[in-house]
């Protein structure tokens, strides 16, 4: 199998597993929104970020120096599974050390049971990643698939049942317990490797030495990336941190599925031509503007009609959410370009650089945090669309500097999508204003998601965009 047919296979299972488990986790927490009340996503949400913090630390990095080395043996796979073990049960008991405190800091009782019992997730992930470290190197993303979607029904629908059931906030922990348990036995499954008796202190230096920088890296950026959730939860109600959560994730259903799901792609193949430049950045260019081309619009559309949107799926209590969202979704659309430079760095083996800027951009984070707090919710957000402005800039620069790919060059290839963009959303806006304001919530959804696409598309057809021929060949070429 050639590189571009592994690489469009990779494409096709990795977005069949994103969108299959997101459909299902989707169709979950729309239920469990329904039952519950904001301040029960709130609460979760504050130990979310702990969570965060407790994977990386368990990683250590060491999972994507596997990806990037050419041909690992039993020594390296056995060596990470090991450190990863350890490290994560350390983590947990540090986690149940620290429970007391974290829950006094929100004023949130029950957080410190909550912690106890969520933090387990924590050692039974880590028993299977390494296992599914070998079906991402190889992109097998249809294996995990298969995982992954009994994983999330299952659990899904036990934590729907015990909701119903009155347990709350327990419902959202039971749940996400239930389906890593889930996920790391099939891992184990239905993975051949099995550990040996091996901890070689030359390749565990070897791995460490480059996944470090990226553990710390991954650190202040599960940190910074959390900060928001931090201030919002320590400063404000729980209600409040439960729209920001809700927001978020509805920001990062298309932006987060999209790009995630090209990402574990697009690593492991741009490893495979990391001393190739000029196909780097070829497929680099490629991958970045049929992304940007695909997700823009579906982030504008989502945003203009914000406020049906979240009525009709999350019912009238979750309306204060819908000026945090459309904030959010401008933030949304420069993730996929963060995320693909940073790809760039660490094929090219430059962890060391990685790391440096991510203490540059979270100092910048923290000025622009300490000059907006004040200024409320609405205000933080804002400033964080100025910080990832900021990053995005700083990223594209030292990217292209090993792609020969400035950061004019970027955002001259990408600026018709986005123009396009913003011009569907403003037709839109008007259309729904002056039109479908009186309308059911679910017909200003549908007329307005035809009538932006059909704007989007039909537009693109007129000026010619190169996108709709690239994306036409790749479904050609797939088929």
């Amino acid at each position: 199998m050639s590189l571009k047919e592994e690489a469009l296979r990779g494409i096709v299972w990795s977005f069949a597993q994103q969108f299959g488990t997101q459909i299902i986790s989707f169709i979950v927490s729309l239920v469990l929104a329904r039952i519950l009340m904001p301040s029960d996503f709130g609460t979760i949400a504050v130990f979310g970020v702990f969570m965060n913090i407790g994977s990386v630390l368990i990683d250590g990095g060491l999972t994507n120096s596997l990806i990037r080395t050419q041909h690992p043996d039993d020594a390296d796979f056995s060596t990470v599974f090991y450190f990863n073990l350890v490290t994560s049960i350390l983590v947990y008991f540090l986690l149940v050390l620290v429970a007391p405190w974290i829950a006094i800091f929100f004023n949130m009782p029950e957080l410190s049971r909550i912690i106890r019992v969520y933090a387990l997730s924590l050692p039974i992930g880590a028993f299977s990643s390494v296992q599914q470290t070998l079906f991402t190197k190889k992109m097998d993303f249809k294996t995990q698939l298969k995982i992954q979607l009994p994983s999330l029904l299952i659990g899904g629908i036990t934590g729907i049942i015990l909701a119903y059931s009155g347990f709350r906030v327990w419902s959202l922990v039971i749940m996400a317990l239930l389906q890593t348990l889930l996920s790391s036995l099939q891992f184990w499954f239905y993975s051949g490797w099995r550990p040996k008796k091996i901890f070689d202190k030359e390749k565990f230096r070897f791995h460490f030495d480059f996944g470090y920088k990226l553990a710390l890296s991954g650190l202040i950026n599960a940190i910074f990336q959390n900060i928001y959730t931090i201030v919002i939860g320590k400063i404000y109600t729980a209600a409040q941190l439960g729209y920001y959560n809700k927001a978020n994730s509805m920001q990062q259903l298309p932006v987060i599925n999209i790009s995630s799901a090209l990402n574990r792609v697009t690593y492991p193949l741009f490893s495979k031509i990391q001393e190739d430049n000029i196909q780097l950045r070829h497929v680099y260019s490629q991958i970045m503007k049929m992304v940007i081309f695909i997700i823009t619009p579906l982030i504008v559309i989502m945003g203009v009609l914000g406020i049906p949107l979240f009525r009709f799926l999350f019912t009238e209590k979750w309306l204060p959410a819908v000026p945090y969202f459309r904030i959010l979704c401008i933030a949304g659309v420069l993730y996929p370009i963060h995320s693909y430079n940073l790809n760039i760095l660490k094929t090219k083996g430059r962890s060391d650089l990685f790391l440096k800027l991510e203490i540059i951009k979270k100092i910048i984070t923290v000025l622009v945090l300490l000059l907006t707090f004040r200024l409320g919710i609405i205000g933080l957000l804002w400033g964080m669309v100025v910080t990832s402005f900021i990053a995005l800039t700083i990223n594209c620069h030292y990217s292209g500097k090993f792609l020969h790919y400035s950061i004019w060059d970027q955002f001259k290839d990408l600026l018709p999508s986005i123009l396009l963009s913003l011009y569907t959303g403003s037709v839109l806006w008007l259309f729904d204003a002056h039109v479908m304001t009186d309308c059911e919530d679910f017909i200003r959804l549908f007329v307005g998601t035809i009538l932006g696409i059909i704007i989007y598309i039909g537009t693109a057809f007129i000026f010619k965009f190169k996108e709709l021929n690239f994306i036409k060949n790749t479904l050609h070429q797939i088929k």
